[in-house]
């Protein structure tokens, strides 16, 4: 053996001597559809790969494995940096089968097919192939020594030579070794020590190649990940939430101080993360509609996975009522208008009337008076209006509809005679209350003080959309009005079309609400605080804020648009998405412009059970 075929062979796996293969060809895909927004994301090149078959290998071979072949950059005798690809399919071939036809006479076709069935239990090569289809991961891999360089870019391979797969400590040191030093594990480059246990390893699961043999971890940066948002899709049944709440469990567990709220409109969050919520180390408060007196009410409230529906859970609804854990959002207090507050509804206005050319013509000269007062009173927007301006525009607002002849009965009339009624909220009373009810602005301040998870268990779709836009608008003011970009704060958004839906199907709180968050998505990495949406279909949501999203995990989507729109929004080929119609629940393909070891490379992995943490030796159920 040479000396280059020995560190190759450190870098690359033949899988026992029965990975042979070659690079058949370079193909350039082209378009044949007129292009469009939700046409979806093809690759420039794919690549063809012929290998010698073996009946083992086709059980070893799969979709997502990485590829090596060495291309034109690389010198003559060294041959050392290679062209990465991934493998969208795997298909044996029979040359009796490839050369039958269906115009054959058909005992003769019948023979074939029939004595073909032994062929498949043998290794003859010279009448089978694996035929591999591979698209350029955008990458060229450079060995030196010891070391891996990874240059972004595309170089043509060449045609005719041959193909390796990466082994498991070089996908292991590509995704991982960058990400090991942020959460202070060790390298070992002999053993990959890894565990499933969300205490024990920051791991989110295990990556899809070698999961039979020993398993390959799959790390993100939590900092990064949290800070540039993220996104979970998949239809019903993928593993969505059992997803979203191993993430958080492993964020608090793993991350300093970053905190978390969820908008939980299912109710499923108190159940899924109860390990963490009767844990004393960590400040957390679920905020439920009503209030919850004892544990056999709290247990109907919330939802419970159907393998669980079973189980006594009592001891630990206790101990999470016990640590006074558990509290009641109190409706009827609104927050003291903002000068924001007043140009959003002036753009909410213009809105509702795009069609009406003369209340356009008055709404935009209230938005012009609005301007001229911050700016000749030096005030900020996020600042609280003073009763001296209401009064200020309820005049204006009103000379604007008469003017502009606006009909006295429609909405901008009636918004523009009621300017000074906003008066009373600047004068708000603090209400006695019961200590486990929380109004927004108590809500806010938990998040300011030790809480970090905050779960807002409502099903109400009015009085949580009202919640996620004061609290986004409060938060993001805060950060604004004295720069802070810690301690991080991730607001979870499961169910996303219930927050964020299309800007042009929204009306009323939908669409103030979908604004809001979109306003987050786009200032929030500023100032620390991120966003996740998680949804079973991404039509259906507001694309502007979908494409501020950087880190995507993307399980079974049935529905064709919905896959078209995360290839075109997310940039990931079509022939890779649809791989993940075959996924079991719990497989996801993860993606990432920043989160990963490697920047938007797609990787198949199997993430950890949620429902494995629930069941410790301390539950009752065991």
């Amino acid at each position: 053996m040479s000396m280059l075929e020995a560190e190759l062979n450190h870098h690359f796996t033949d899988l026992d001597s029965r990975f042979d293969a070659r690079l058949a060809a370079v193909l350039a895909v082209r378009r044949t559809e007129t292009s469009a927004e939700t046409t979806g994301f093809s690759a420039k090149y794919e690549c063809r790969v012929k290998a010698q078959y073996q009946r083992d290998l086709m059980g070893l071979l799969e979709e997502g494995m990485l590829l090596a072949v060495r291309n034109f950059k690389a010198k003559k005798h060294d041959g050392k940096r290679f062209t990465l690809l991934e493998i969208s399919r795997i298909g044996p071939e029979h040359f009796g089968l490839r050369g039958l036809s269906d115009t054959s006479y058909y005992p003769y076709q019948f023979e074939i097919i029939e004595q073909s069935v032994s062929d498949w239990d043998t290794n003859d090569t010279a009448t089978m192939m694996i035929q591999i289809a591979a698209i350029p991961l955008n990458y060229d891999l450079i060995l030196k020594s010891d070391d891996q360089e990874y240059v972004k870019g595309f170089t043509y391979p060449i045609v005719g030579e041959r193909v390796f797969i990466l082994g498991r400590n070089t996908i292991h040191r590509m995704y991982n070794l960058r990400l090991l030093g942020e959460f202070g594990l060790s390298w070992g480059e002999d053993q990959i020590r890894t565990s499933a246990e969300a205490r024990k390893d920051p791991r989110l699961g295990i990556i899809k190649m070698f999961q039979e043999q020993e398993p390959i971890p799959i790390y993100v940066s939590f900092e990064r990940l949290v800070r540039y948002h993220f996104g979970i899709f998949s239809f019903t049944g993928g593993g969505k939430s059992n997803l979203l709440s191993n993430i958080l469990r492993r964020i608090l567990y793993h991350t300093k101080d970053t905190k978390i709220v969820i908008f939980d409109i299912s109710m499923e969050y108190p159940f899924l993360l109860q390990d963490v919520f009767v844990d004393k180390s960590i400040k957390s408060k679920i905020i439920t509609e009503v209030p919850v007196a004892d544990p056999e009410r709290f247990r109907k409230i919330i939802v419970t996975p159907r393998g669980f529906e079973k189980v006594d859970i009592r001891s630990r609804l206790e101990g999470i009522l016990e640590q006074g854990k558990v509290g009641n959002f109190q409706e009827g207090r609104e927050h003291p208008p903002t000068y924001e507050d007043i140009l959003n509804e002036i753009r909410l206005l213009a809105v509702d009337d795009a069609k009406k050319a003369a209340n356009l013509n008055a709404i935009d000269r209230i938005r012009l008076k609005v301007l001229e007062w911050t700016k000749e009173h030096h005030v900020v927007r996020s600042a609280t209006v003073s009763e001296e301006f209401l009064d200020y525009l309820q005049t204006e607002a009103q000379n604007a509809t008469e003017l502009f002849k606006v009909w006295k009965s429609s909405a901008l009339a009636a918004w523009a005679s009621t300017r000074t009624e906003l008066k009373a909220f600047l004068h708000q009373e603090t209400d006695a209350q019961d200590e486990n009810s929380f109004t927004t602005e108590q809500l806010v301040h938990l998040l300011e003080g030790e809480t970090r998870l905050l779960c807002l268990s409502i099903v109400e779709p009015s009085v949580v959309k009202q919640l996620a836009i004061d609290m986004t608008t409060q938060m993001l003011r805060h950060r604004k009005r004295e720069f802070q970009v810690e301690p991080q704060i991730l607001f979870v958004f499961d169910e996303a079309q219930e927050f964020i839906p299309a800007l042009d199907k929204a009306r009323g709180i939908d669409a103030t609400c979908t604004q809001r968050i979109e306003t987050l998505l786009r200032q929030g990495r500023k100032y620390g605080l991120g966003g996740c949406v998680a949804t079973q279909r991404i039509a259906y949501l507001n694309t502007n804020a979908l494409q501020q999203l950087h880190t995507y995990f993307v399980g079974p989507l049935p529905r064709p648009y919905d896959r078209s729109l995360v290839s075109s929004t997310f940039t990931i080929d079509q022939g890779i998405l649809e791989k993940t119609l075959e996924f079991a629940p719990g497989q996801w393909l993860v993606s990432s412009y920043i989160a990963t070891g490697m920047e938007n490379v797609p990787i198949f992995i199997t993430a950890d059970n949620s429902e494995s943490e629930i069941r410790t030796p301390a539950s009752p159920e065991r």
